[in-house]
Protein backbone atom coordinates (compact mmCIF):
# COMPACT_ATOMS: atom_id res chain seq x y z
CA UNK A 1 0.00 0.00 0.00
CA UNK A 2 1.30 3.44 -1.25
CA UNK A 3 -0.34 6.55 1.11
CA UNK A 4 0.83 10.04 -0.07
CA UNK A 5 1.12 12.73 2.84
CA UNK A 6 0.71 16.34 1.05
CA UNK A 7 1.00 18.94 3.35
CA UNK A 8 0.79 22.94 2.54
CA UNK A 9 1.78 26.35 3.65
CA UNK A 10 3.69 26.78 6.73
CA UNK A 11 3.72 22.95 8.47
CA UNK A 12 7.19 22.93 7.58
CA UNK A 13 7.28 25.52 10.66
CA UNK A 14 5.32 22.73 13.26
CA UNK A 15 7.41 22.23 16.09
CA UNK A 16 7.98 26.34 16.02
CA UNK A 17 5.00 27.68 15.42
CA UNK A 18 2.19 28.79 17.57
CA UNK A 19 2.89 25.60 19.64
CA UNK A 20 -0.41 25.72 22.20
CA UNK A 21 -2.49 25.17 18.66
CA UNK A 22 -0.44 22.97 16.59
CA UNK A 23 2.37 21.47 19.89
CA UNK A 24 5.72 20.68 19.63
CA UNK A 25 6.70 18.27 17.64
CA UNK A 26 8.43 18.47 14.24
CA UNK A 27 6.32 16.87 10.87
CA UNK A 28 9.71 14.97 10.69
CA UNK A 29 9.76 13.52 13.84
CA UNK A 30 6.63 12.39 13.46
CA UNK A 31 6.66 11.25 10.30
CA UNK A 32 9.18 8.47 11.79
CA UNK A 33 6.96 7.73 13.35
CA UNK A 34 4.38 6.71 11.45
CA UNK A 35 6.99 5.26 9.68
CA UNK A 36 7.78 2.99 12.37
CA UNK A 37 3.75 2.53 13.27
CA UNK A 38 2.58 1.47 9.97
CA UNK A 39 5.79 -1.07 8.41
CA UNK A 40 3.89 -2.42 5.77
CA UNK A 41 2.77 0.74 4.21
CA UNK A 42 5.04 2.98 2.18
CA UNK A 43 4.26 6.20 2.79
CA UNK A 44 6.35 9.36 0.93
CA UNK A 45 6.06 13.13 2.27
CA UNK A 46 5.93 16.30 0.66
CA UNK A 47 5.54 19.33 2.04
CA UNK A 48 5.28 22.92 -0.28
CA UNK A 49 4.47 26.59 0.82
CA UNK A 50 3.50 27.22 -3.02
CA UNK A 51 0.09 25.76 -4.33
CA UNK A 52 1.05 25.20 -7.71
CA UNK A 53 3.56 22.52 -6.46
CA UNK A 54 1.15 21.36 -4.05
CA UNK A 55 -1.12 20.69 -7.25
CA UNK A 56 1.51 18.88 -9.07
CA UNK A 57 2.32 16.48 -6.30
CA UNK A 58 -1.58 15.62 -6.47
CA UNK A 59 -1.40 15.34 -10.26
CA UNK A 60 1.72 13.00 -9.33
CA UNK A 61 0.44 10.40 -6.90
CA UNK A 62 -3.55 10.95 -7.51
CA UNK A 63 -3.85 8.06 -10.49
CA UNK A 64 -0.78 5.61 -9.04
CA UNK A 65 -1.48 5.76 -4.99
CA UNK A 66 -3.59 3.87 -2.60
CA UNK A 67 -4.36 6.84 -0.93
CA UNK A 68 -3.69 10.51 -0.12
CA UNK A 69 -3.79 12.83 3.14
CA UNK A 70 -3.52 16.15 2.75
CA UNK A 71 -3.61 19.32 5.08
CA UNK A 72 -3.42 22.00 2.37
CA UNK A 73 -2.98 24.56 5.20
CA UNK A 74 -4.74 27.96 4.82
CA UNK A 75 -4.90 27.49 1.06
CA UNK A 76 -8.13 24.93 2.22
CA UNK A 77 -10.07 28.71 2.38
CA UNK A 78 -8.75 29.99 -1.07
CA UNK A 79 -7.87 27.75 -3.50
CA UNK A 80 -10.09 26.88 -6.13
CA UNK A 81 -7.49 25.16 -8.13
CA UNK A 82 -6.42 22.74 -5.00
CA UNK A 83 -10.15 21.99 -5.30
CA UNK A 84 -10.50 21.08 -8.83
CA UNK A 85 -7.17 19.39 -8.63
CA UNK A 86 -8.54 16.85 -6.52
CA UNK A 87 -11.99 16.57 -8.18
CA UNK A 88 -9.80 15.59 -11.49
CA UNK A 89 -7.77 12.72 -9.58
CA UNK A 90 -9.02 8.71 -8.77
CA UNK A 91 -6.83 7.95 -5.87
CA UNK A 92 -9.25 8.85 -2.64
CA UNK A 93 -8.10 11.86 -0.72
CA UNK A 94 -8.86 12.24 3.48
CA UNK A 95 -8.49 15.84 3.97
CA UNK A 96 -6.87 16.43 7.74
CA UNK A 97 -6.26 19.53 9.78
CA UNK A 98 -4.58 19.74 13.26
CA UNK A 99 -6.50 22.54 14.56
CA UNK A 100 -10.38 22.39 14.37
CA UNK A 101 -11.08 25.36 11.74
CA UNK A 102 -14.47 25.14 12.35
CA UNK A 103 -13.56 26.46 15.89
CA UNK A 104 -11.43 28.95 14.94
CA UNK A 105 -11.68 32.61 12.55
CA UNK A 106 -15.03 32.24 10.34
CA UNK A 107 -12.79 32.46 7.21
CA UNK A 108 -11.86 28.72 7.83
CA UNK A 109 -15.26 27.48 8.24
CA UNK A 110 -14.79 27.78 3.84
CA UNK A 111 -12.88 24.56 2.65
CA UNK A 112 -12.55 24.24 -1.22
CA UNK A 113 -11.53 20.64 -0.39
CA UNK A 114 -14.12 18.95 1.84
CA UNK A 115 -16.86 18.44 -0.31
CA UNK A 116 -13.88 16.47 -2.97
CA UNK A 117 -12.41 14.81 -0.18
CA UNK A 118 -13.57 10.98 0.37
CA UNK A 119 -13.50 12.10 4.23
CA UNK A 120 -12.10 15.35 6.62
CA UNK A 121 -10.97 15.30 10.10
CA UNK A 122 -10.18 18.38 12.38
CA UNK A 123 -9.06 19.19 15.41
CA UNK A 124 -7.22 15.88 16.46
CA UNK A 125 -3.89 17.03 15.93
CA UNK A 126 -1.23 14.69 14.57
CA UNK A 127 -3.86 12.01 15.34
CA UNK A 128 -5.85 13.26 12.58
CA UNK A 129 -2.92 11.57 10.31
CA UNK A 130 -3.10 8.12 11.80
CA UNK A 131 -6.92 7.95 11.71
CA UNK A 132 -6.35 8.69 7.92
CA UNK A 133 -3.82 5.88 7.66
CA UNK A 134 -6.38 3.82 9.67
CA UNK A 135 -9.11 4.39 7.39
CA UNK A 136 -7.02 3.49 4.25
CA UNK A 137 -5.96 0.34 5.86
CA UNK A 138 -9.70 -0.76 6.52
CA UNK A 139 -10.54 0.07 3.17
CA UNK A 140 -8.05 -3.03 1.50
Amino acid sequence: MKIAIINGPNLNLLGKRETDIYGNMPFEQFLDSLRKKYTGIEISYFQSNIEGELIDELHRTGFTYDGIILNPGGYTHTSVAIGDAIAAITTPLVEVHISNVHAREEFRKLSHVSAKAAGSIFGLGLKGYELAIDWFQSRK
